[in-house]
């Protein structure tokens, strides 16, 4: 199976603040907030959800190629997929446009504050997911408003199966666009905030959702994640990590897992374990594409933490 991955291409910069933001920001004065961070450490790496899954996706193993609009200065990105094998044939340069741009400052508790410039991405929606490129699976994560909307239809009348994950892009989207979306998806995944505010814009509970797709996947962080399939709801334990250093582009890392263990035909306990596990490999490495491990050796760690042995 080759997975069609929708959504932003991004260069991340990253600060780590060495506190608190609760220790700066006060309630009472949240009106009038004026605060400045002093952040040592900063780093910029490559990023964007389509990236970060696409990266994660060739990592596992797995075929898959990010669809997405980028700026004139791609060019050190579109070298950095050459050299990981990634593939840009479905990647639109826009000659006009800056690439996304995020800026990232995470505190002590991976609390995160996020400024993001979307340049091209807004125009996501001048590529089409294209007919007969040989795609058998498909994600649409987040992205321009446009272009989520038109790639989620787009998927549906191809026939092609699709994860609907709107991440960050949740406040782009009134209830009736998200109940559009999840008619149209075989699978929604969202973390524990994106599925409260999902349900409360959409007025369905987690099994109303659950009933309309195949699969509703809620991941909580620390405390694992839940996969609500076939009437059932099944708790995927959290990996320990080796440390805790970098929780940006964890959700993608999971997100990929999710497209491999369906590519592979896996059984959703197995499925949510890898994602599981790639997170917690992502968490451990600052950037969202600075890991690395060969499919022998995720195995092994596999069997480490589950005690038994991907097919």
């Amino acid at each position: 199976m080759t997975a069609l991955i929708c959504g932003s291409l991004a260069f991340d910069t990253v600060m780590v603040y060495p506190g608190r933001f609760r220790d700066q920001i006060l309630a009472d004065r949240i009106h009038m907030l004026n605060v400045s961070f002093m952040v040592p450490k900063l780093s910029r790496h490559y990023g964007g959800c389509a990236g970060n899954i696409a990266y994660n996706l060739n990592l596992l193993g797995g075929e898959g190629s990010a669809l997405g609009t980028v700026g004139h200065d791609f060019g050190p990105y579109r070298d950095w997929f050459d050299r990981n094998g990634l593939s840009a044939s479905h990647v639109l340069e826009l000659t006009d446009e800056y690439t996304a741009q995020a800026y990232i400052t995470t505190d002590l508790d991976d609390n995160q504050i996020t400024a993001f410039h979307p340049g091209a991405m807004n125009r996501s929606h001048e590529l089409a997911v294209p007919a007969g490129a040989g795609c058998t699976i498909g994600i649409v994560s987040p992205d321009g408003r446009e272009g989520m909307i038109q790639h989620a239809a787009q998927f549906a009348r191809a026939g092609i199966p699709f994860i609907f994950d709107p991440g960050q892009a949740m406040p782009l989207f009134g209830g009736q666009d998200l109940e559009a979306f999840i008619d149209q998806a075989t699978w929604v995944a969202v973390n524990d905030y994106e599925g409260q505010l999902l349900q409360e814009r959409t007025g369905l509970a987690a099994a109303a959702i659950a009933a309309r797709v195949e699969a509703y996947v809620v991941t909580r962080g620390a405390e694992g994640s839940l996969i609500h399939a076939g009437g059932r709801v099944l708790e995927i334990p959290a990996v320990r990590p080796r440390q805790v250093l970098d929780p940006t582009g964890c959700g993608d890392a999971y997100r990929a897992g999710l497209l491999f263990g369906l590519m592979r035909g896996c059984d959703w306990a197995t499925t949510g374990r890898i994602a599981s596990l790639l997170g917690s490999i992502k968490i451990a490495v600052a950037g969202t594409q600075r890991h690395g491990f060969t499919p022998e050796e995720f195995g092994d760690l596999f069997h480490a933490a589950f005690g038994y042995r991907l097919d």
